[in-house]
């Protein structure tokens, strides 16, 4: 693993919220997009090297959606940068960790993006991600 790449904080308003982390960083988030696969719309701040990604669910029965009814607003995942996601894939598999995606697939900010349980890392829904190469 190369880096934490961001922190995926899980919102129920994300223009709200956007305001809000504006204010707090002092600066806008520099872009915002819909993952329908995933059924979120997200928005990104920069901090430094690492980035800070807020989720909201654009349906009922959306992860992002679960996840606010049953633990509220708040840190979602942790994604780490990997050089060769399939690479990392194999090899986290192959030390026992649950893959929640046996394949890449396309997530948010130009990124490959598979997920670990997180009954296999603690609690922590972890987030393999490599930037997609044209």
């Amino acid at each position: 693993m190369l880096k934490v790449e961001h922190i995926g904080i899980a919102v129920k308003n994300l223009a709200a919220s956007n305001d809000l982390f504006a204010k707090l960083f002092g600066q806008p988030a520099y872009k915002q997009e819909s993952v329908e696969s995933e059924g979120v719309s997200t928005s990104f701040f920069s901090i430094g090297q690492t980035k800070i990604e807020l989720l909201e669910a654009m349906h009922a029965d959306s992860p992002i959606a679960k996840f606010i009814e049953k633990r509220g607003e708040g840190i979602h995942h942790i994604a780490y940068e990997v050089a060769d996601i399939e690479a990392e894939m194999s090899r986290l598999k192959g030390e026992g960790f649950i893959l929640l995606n046996e394949v890449p697939k396309k997530g948010a900010d130009n990124k490959l993006v598979c997920f670990l349980h997180p009954k296999t890392t603690n609690g922590v829904l972890v987030e393999l991600c490599q930037e997609i190469r044209a």
